[in-house]
């Protein structure tokens, strides 16, 4: 798990980041498969012990502010609205 961590956080990847398409594909390949693998190694009483303090502490929680989901949202229809427009000028 570590190892994952530290290669999501790292600036270094393998294929950098300013390479059209294949910058961001490898960490969408290798981040997930690391964070698969972690869970598959993990003894299953470690893993139940954790999802189950999971799911204690997150069983009160609730949205705290509905005016900053409402911003959230109205930001990216804006710009989902802002790039349909842009689309359609050069097209």
């Amino acid at each position: 798990m570590v190892l994952t961590v530290a290669y999501a956080l790292s600036p270094i990847d393998l294929i950098p980041d300013f390479i059209p398409v294949l910058g961001y594909l490898d960490d969408l390949i290798i981040v997930p498969a690391g964070i698969a693998l972690t869970i598959r190694l993990l003894p299953e009483n470690v893993l139940e012990k954790y999802r189950e303090r999971a799911r204690i502490e997150l069983s009160g929680t609730k949205i705290h502010s509905r005016a900053g989901l409402l911003l959230i949202i109205v930001i990216w229809l804006f710009v989902l609205l802002l790039a349909v427009m842009i689309l359609f000028r050069f097209f």
